[in-house]
C-alpha cells in the first residue's frame, strides 16, 4: 500500500521518550511505525490510540536490533506497509552500568547492538527509501559522550560511536538525506530506585534546575525534521548539564 502522507519509523517507540516522539510526529500528519522489542502491550496500546485519532495511520513492528538480520527484516517490513519512509528516529537503547572487571560479552552485544549496530544497519537498509523522499535521520545520542559516565564505559563507547556515525552519514548521504543527533540529559528519572538526596544531587548538576521532559526531546525532533539546512549536528537537550564537570549521575 502506498500513501501520500509522510511516514516515520521510530525505534523503541512503545513508551517513554519514544512514545512521545511518535505521538508528536503523528500530530504533525505522519503515519507512524512503532518499533518495539519486548514492550508488545505498550506498543499495541499506542498504535490503537493513534489509529483512533486517524484510521490506519500507525502500526507496530517487533525486532531485536542486536540481530543484524532482524534489523534488515524490520526495514523491509516497514517499507512494505506504506511504500515509503521519510523520517527515521533511532531512539531504542539499552542502558546499564558495566564496571571494568565485570564486562561480559553479552554486555557488548546488548549495548553496542542497540545503540550503534542497530542504527547503522537500519540506516543502511533504509538509505535508498530516505533518499527517494529527501528524508532525514535523527539519532538519539547522550550528553555523556562529552562527560563520561562512571561505570558505563561500554554504553558511552556505543553512544560516542553513534555520534561519529551521525556525522559520517551526514556527509555520505548528503545532499538528499539529512542526519542529525540529539544528546539528551536528565529527561526522566533513571529506571532504578533513587532516594530524595540522590534526586537532589542530580538536579544540582542542571543549570536550569529542573528535570527535562519527553516533550523537550519531541520538540527537538520536530525542529530537526523541519530544518532543511541542518545536517551533521548534535543538539544537547540537557538544561545545560553538559557544561558541568560533575554531571556523573
Amino acid at each position: 500500500m502506498t500513501t501520500s502522507a509522510p511516514v516515520a519509523l521510530i525505534t523503541g517507540a512503545a513508551k517513554r521518550i519514544g512514545a512521545r516522539i511518535a505521538t508528536q510526529l503523528h500530530q504533525a500528519g505522519y503515519n507512524i511505525i512503532v518499533h518495539f522489542d519486548r514492550s508488545h502491550a505498550e506498543a499495541e496500546a499506542l498504535v490503537a490510540t493513534l489509529n483512533k485519532v486517524r484510521s490506519h495511520s500507525a502500526i507496530s513492528l517487533q525486532a531485536n536490533l542486536c540481530d543484524i538480520h532482524a534489523t534488515q527484516t524490520l526495514a523491509s517490513h516497514a517499507l512494505q506497509e506504506w511504500g515509503r519512509i521519510d523520517v527515521l528516529v533511532n531512539n531504542a537503547s539499552s542502558f546499564y552500568p558495566t564496571p571494568v572487571g565485570n564486562i561480559k560479552e553479552s554486555d557488548w552485544t546488548s549495548l553496542v547492538g542497540s545503540n550503534v549496530q542497530g542504527p547503522l544497519f537500519l540506516c543502511q537498509a533504509l538509505a535508498d527509501a530516505l533518499h527517494q523522499h529527501a528524508g532525514c535521520i535523527v539519532n538519539m545520542i547522550d550528553m555523556h559522550i562529552e562527560r563520561p559516565l562512571p561505570n558505563h564505559s561500554v554504553y558511552v563507547l556505543a553512544k560516542t560511536a553513534l555520534a561519529s556515525l551521525t556525522r559520517s552519514l551526514a556527509v555520505e548521504l548528503a545532499p538528499r538525506v539529512r542526519v542529525n543527533g540529539i544528546g539528551p540529559g536528565a529527561i526522566l528519572w533513571p529506571q532504578r530506585e533513587m532516594d530524595d538526596a540522590e534526586k537532589q544531587s542530580l538536579i544540582d548538576t542542571i543549570p536550569l534546575g529542573v528535570l527535562g521532559t519527553p516533550q523537550d526531546i519531541a520538540n527537538t525532533v520536530m525542529f530537526l525534521v523541519s530544518a532543511p539546512y541542518i545536517t551533521g549536528q548534535i543538539i544537547y537537550v540537557d538544561g545545560g548539564r553538559s557544561l558541568y564537570t560533575n554531571a556523573s549521575l
